[in-house]
């Protein structure tokens, strides 16, 4: 700067100097003023937005400075006019953090848009000061706390949306005053005190789903003034009572889900033309009764029906023809069986102008009659056929073959006959393929080998004959393969070991295949479930079992396996069980079975195992394992009363031989002469109380309801896990009237069947005067047609000895010599069934509530349905309520 550039500086007035000044200033703070344009209030409200934001995993904040108009920030809308924020969008983002109450400052506000973030905390009271909001989306956060009463002053509200979230509380009252709100949406959240009634007073409602909140209360009548409502959802709310009436008169209804409630009632024969615009019915999982209402062939738009876990009955008379947009129909577990008629499958004819059903699910719905032909007429996009738990009878029908797009098919559980049709091999998108429990025989076809795709195939209990197909080789994906109970014979064919994709379980017990396991048998190295139980199985246990180290549960029970236990199975250290008993196994109990810490039980019963038992690992539990019938073994706990092992290099001192002769041989004779005199009493008494000689009553199911006035609570005495026990009065030609007690079985539940032939053959092989009397047994159907077991007992009038210790009825108590008496009865009872029968008898469930009380008080020995007969070719002693709950589980 010149000395005249300096001059003329200093000569500038004051006035200049602080109009230069403003300008700098002006010039420094543009960035500033940009950022708000006069609009503070909106600006200062999104800072303190962000600065509640914790975590921005995308950055998309970073545009929220200074540098930058907040209108042209990432998420924000303003209007053209006066640039005030109208919309916050910021969905899907990733935000961690709490949501500022500043935010109710933003008051031009008509969109707040926040779904699919982490927001935490509650929702701020101060929201209610937006009285333009339109749009209120908080979906898919972590917001806790109550819905905000001062969101009534959102007066323009229409959308609320705060699905999936932790809300808790009920449904303010406040909120019937908004009189604009058309959807309102509050699914998977914590709300209770039921669907309030004033939410009827919201005239303008078109959606409403509360889905998966834990309600309560039943479904007030005041929502069908809601005329404009499309969507209804309240599907697990924990409601129960009718559906209002006035619910059906809304025309408009296009989703209607009540799903997974406690509703009863009947549904109105004319629902189809009250609701003419239905897409998808869901009502599934209720109590609801009566008739599936013909009138829903008028729903011409429905693509969903869903009726399922309901107790509808009566004759299934939709006119499926009439719903061409039909995808999904779920009908599965009601009565749908027309009473005397067995046509109960004609509606399937109705499907065949269904072409877009996808899934039909109609199991364990008491149909009877045959599957028609026309069932290959069904659509070619169906993916799920579901007929299982019904009474359907005949041939499985060819034309099934021709569902070409079949990915799973359920037939299981019904009276099939005859054999697999080969037409099921043109199924090749196959993956989940079961036929159990049904009456079909003949050889497995080798066209099974076709489903490429096949991971789990159930054939168990048919009477299967033949080979194992070599073919199921080419079934690449199986992963799960059950063919117990059948009758297959051969060897196990190598190629199914030789499939990597077994990993889940490999079941082939109870046929009558032989041989010896093939050595292949290594590479199934990741098989979790392998049962070849009852098998006719020969040879040593390969050593190549060893290789199999993902395995859990190892059968290998009721076979012909001599030798030793292979070393190469210590690396199977993840058994839970491991069942090798009643085979020909000999040599010394291997060190590494007290090892293993998963192993939870071990069979090694009726072989030929000698030396010492183990008391550590699972020998330390007397209930994990068994040991039975290997009369070489020694030592081990205390419970298993077997002798003391010998100590190696020690030697007892032996009496002469003819020292041993003379002070035995006196001892003998006098024991015999004792044996001769009893046996010859015992010829000249009387027989025993039951006589094999007996002839056993025949008696029906209808006697049996009528003896025990129709299963009657009244008359329920006890109940199992495999039967109820009912007290009742029969009525028989020939005799008088006998007081009994009726056994039925729960057929249903696994293990039930199996539990009365066991009782059965028991009952057979046991008369004895401690032992509770057998009169007769009845095997039968009922008036549905179901199968009935019972069994038939001399009713016992003091009732149990458990009753008697435990039970408040009893003020008298058993006295000594009582009992002595009851102590005595039960050794002699269980003395019989141990020592004196032809066939050793294991109760394997004797309790207090078995042992039951005559007029006298003598006790009688009751309940063999857990019992084991202990000959060679016997079950042996795992219960099978056990086998079939270790089964289940595998097969999950």
């Amino acid at each position: 700067m010149n000395s005249l550039q300096a001059k003329n500086f200093l000569c500038f007035s004051p006035i200049s100097f602080l109009f230069y000044g403003l300008a700098i200033i002006c010039l420094t703070s543009t960035n500033v003023s940009a950022s708000y344009d006069g609009n503070e209030t909106d600006y200062l409200a999104l800072l303190s937005f962000k600065s509640k934001i914790t975590h921005d995993p995308y950055k998309v904040l970073t545009s929220w400075n200074h540098s930058f108009h907040f209108c042209d920030w990432s998420g924000i809308s303003c209007g053209k006019r006066h640039k005030r924020v109208n919309a916050l969008q910021l969905n899907s983002q990733g935000l961690e953090g709490s949501l500022s109450p500043h935010v109710g400052n933003l008051s031009f506000l008509r969109e707040i848009s926040l779904e699919n973030n982490s927001f935490q905390g509650t929702i701020p009271h101060e929201l209610g000061r937006l009285s333009r909001l339109r749009r209120l989306h908080l979906n898919i956060n972590k917001f806790s706390g109550v819905i905000p009463t001062n969101l009534s002053g959102c007066s323009n509200l229409k959308d609320l949306w705060l699905a999936l979230n932790n809300l808790s509380g009920s449904i303010p009252k406040e909120m019937s005053l908004l009189s604009k709100l058309s959807r309102l949406v509050i699914q998977d959240n914590n709300l209770t005190g039921g669907i309030p009634t004033f939410l009827g007073n919201i005239t303008s409602m078109e959606v409403f789903t509360a889905r998966r909140n834990p309600f309560g209360g039943s479904i007030p009548d005041t929502l069908g003034v809601w005329k404009s409502l499309t969507v209804f959802y309240s599907g697990d709310c924990n409601l129960y009572g009718r559906i209002p009436h006035s619910i059906f008169n809304l025309s408009l209804l296009v989703n209607f889900s009540l799903a997974e409630n406690h509703l009863s009632g009947s549904l109105p024969s004319e629902i189809g033309s009250q609701l003419p615009n239905l897409e998808l019915l869901q009502l599934r999982n209720n109590e609801l009764t009566g008739v599936l209402p013909p009138s829903l062939s008028n729903c011409s738009k429905l693509g969903l029906l869903e009726m399922g876990d309901n107790n509808f009955s009566g004759k299934l008379t939709i006119d499926f023809s009439k719903l061409r947009y039909i995808n999904k129909i779920q009908l599965s577990n009601n009565n749908f069986h027309g009473r005397g008629e067995v046509d109960d499958m004609k509606f399937i004819d109705s499907l065949k102008n269904c072409s877009r059903l996808v899934r039909l699910e109609l199991a364990n719905c008491r149909f009877i009659g045959v599957l028609p032909t026309s069932i290959g007429n069904l659509s070619e996009q169906l993916i799920s056929l579901h007929l299982g738990g019904n009474q359907l009878f005949g041939s499985i029908p060819s034309s099934i073959g021709s569902l070409v797009g079949l990915i799973l098919l359920d037939l299981e559980s019904n009276r099939f006959k005859g054999k697999i049709p080969s037409s099921i091999g043109k199924l090749q998108k196959m993956q989940f393929l079961t036929l159990i429990s049904n009456q079909l025989s003949r050889p497995i076809i080798d066209d099974i080998g076709n489903l490429s795709l096949l991971t789990k195939l159930y054939l168990y209990s048919n009477k299967i004959e033949g080979h194992i197909p070599l073919s199921l080789g080419n079934c690449k994906e199986l992963n799960g393969l059950a063919l117990r109970y059948n009758r297959l014979s051969g060897k196990i064919p190598k190629q199914i070991l030789q499939l990597p994709s077994l990993t889940n379980f490999l079941d082939l017990s109870f046929n009558s295949l032989s041989g010896s396991i093939p050595s292949e048998i290594k590479d199934l190295k990741m098989l979790s479930y392998l049962d070849l139980s009852y098998y006719n199985l020969s040879g040593t246990i390969t050593s190549s079992l060893g290789e199999c180290i993902s395995l859990t549960m190892l059968n290998l029970r009721g076979n012909q396996f001599q030798g030793i236990i292979p070393s190469s199975l210590s690396s199977l250290g993840g058994l839970g069980v491991f069942d090798i008993s009643q085979n020909n196994l000999s040599g010394k109990i291997p060190q590494f079975l007290d090892k293993w810490n998963s192993l939870e039980f071990l069979n090694i019963s009726f072989n030929d195992f000698e030396g010492k038992v183990p008391v550590t690992g699972v020998f330390a539990n007397a209930s994990a394992f068994s040991v039975l019938g290997n009369n070489r073994l020694c030592g081990g706990s205390v419970t298993l009363e077997l002798p003391e092992c010998k100590e190696k290099g020690s030697k007892k001192k032996r009496f002469p031989f003819f020292i041993s002769v003379i002070v035995i041989a006196p001892t003998l004779f006098i024991v015999l002469c004792c044996v001769y005199s009893f046996c010859k009493k015992k010829r000249n008494g009387k027989p025993s109380q039951s006589s094999g000689n007996e002839r056993f009553l025949k008696v029906s199911y209808n006697q049996l309801l009528k003896a025990t006035d129709g299963f009657s609570v009244e008359n329920l005495i006890g109940e199992g896990g495999f039967s109820s026990v009912y007290k009742g009065i029969l009525n028989c030609d020939d005799d008088d009237d006998r007081f009994v007690a009726v056994k039925v079985l729960h057929l249903q539940n696994q293990g039930a069947h199996k539990s009365f032939l066991a009782e059965c053959e028991v009952w057979l092989n046991i008369p004895h005067r401690n032992l509770l009397k057998i009169i007769t047994s009845c095997s039968s159907v009922d008036f549905q047609g179901n199968d009935f077991k019972a069994l038939v007992y001399e009713f016992m009038p003091n009732g149990s000895v458990h009753d008697w210790l435990h039970s408040s009825e009893n003020t008298s108590k058993l006295n000594l010599i009582q009992r002595i008496n009851i102590l005595r009865d039960v050794a002699t009872a269980l003395d019989y069934i141990h020592n004196r029968c032809q066939t050793m008898i294991i109760h394997g469930d004797l309790k207090p509530s078995n042992i039951l009380l005559d007029n006298d008080m003598v006790a009688y020995v009751g309940d063999f349905d857990l019992a084991r007969l202990l000959s060679a070719d016997s079950v042996g002693l795992i219960p099978i309520c056990w086998r079939q709950r270790q089964l289940q589980n595998s097969y999950s």
